[in-house]
């Protein structure tokens, strides 16, 4: 992979990581039409989403902050107590998300690595992310439920389980979370947050155990063109992160559903 090619690759990858248009999708459909060989060297798809992960931080630095703050016992009655309160609360929510997706990761990655030389997967995900991200824009959503911090932990689970689905390859990871969120009667605003803190820790934890696993060393990507592509994935991805924020919020999500439908299409018509 060549500097440029990690460049091109880098943007699509921060741009798409949080438009519900699935950024593994089009890093592979990047490949193909770059003429870069997909092969099960994945090292350069966990770079560039640690990249978004750090853009994702800086994004909700605040917050974040906030609710780590919430962790640290306080003084109840001259004594240092850990109290039960929002920051708990919502970090508690965000652990039980994690569950599905880390059911997967350990008993079926090797299955789902296998899929990331399909183009037939990505255009038929393309097409499936289109349906509910259509369907979320629809009255036939939950009614809305109130919740301390505007989710339950039933509602997180869901939406974890819409984020173990969405490893597959075309699969858009925030368009799923969003939309299952959503459909789950969970708030446009809520789940602007809680969609992309949601995916911290597993994608930290992936490019933790590649290090420590020496994945990284054997990569067939050189360390440059993975400098670059973090560059390039980092300072797109704070761009996307922030516009897509504001779309969640205040905006439809059937513009983004016709899109991956006409992509799907036609990634089934010309790269299958």
């Amino acid at each position: 992979m060549s500097g440029l090619e990690a460049l091109i690759l880098g943007l699509i990858q921060g741009l798409t990581e949080f438009l519900p248009v699935s950024s593994s999708g089009h890093l592979m459909i990047g490949k193909a039409l770059l003429g870069v060989e997909v092969t099960e060297d994945l090292v350069f798809e966990v770079t560039v989403h640690a990249a978004t992960v750090l853009a994702t931080l800086v994004v909700f630095r605040k917050a974040i902050w906030g609710y780590l703050k919430d962790l640290l016992p306080v003084r109840v009655d001259g004594r240092l107590r850990f109290v039960y309160n929002d920051g708990v609360d919502y970090l508690l929510k965000i652990g039980v998300s994690m569950i599905p997706v880390f059911i997967v990761g350990v008993f079926f990655k090797d299955a789902v690595t296998a899929l990331f030389s399909s183009m037939t997967v990505v255009g038929c995900c393309l097409i499936v992310t289109a349906v509910l991200l259509f369907l979320s824009d629809r009255p036939l959503r939950c009614k809305t439920i109130t919740s301390r911090n505007g989710i339950s932990y039933l509602q997180a689970f869901v939406v974890g389980v819409g984020q173990s689905v969405a490893v597959l390859p075309g699969l858009s990871r925030s368009g799923t979370t969003i939309s299952t969120g959503l459909l789950c009667g969970v708030r446009r605003d809520v789940m602007a947050q809680f969609s992309f803190l949601m995916v911290l820790i597993p994608i930290l934890g992936e490019a933790f155990l590649d290090v420590v696993g020496g994945e990284m060393a054997a990569s067939q990507t050189s360390a440059l063109s993975l400098l670059i592509g973090f560059v390039a994935a980092f300072f797109s991805g704070l761009f996307a992160c922030k516009v897509m924020i504001a779309l969640v919020k205040k905006a439809r999500l059937g513009w983004f559903a016709l899109y991956c439908l006409i992509v799907g299409v036609l990634t089934l018509v010309f790269l299958r």
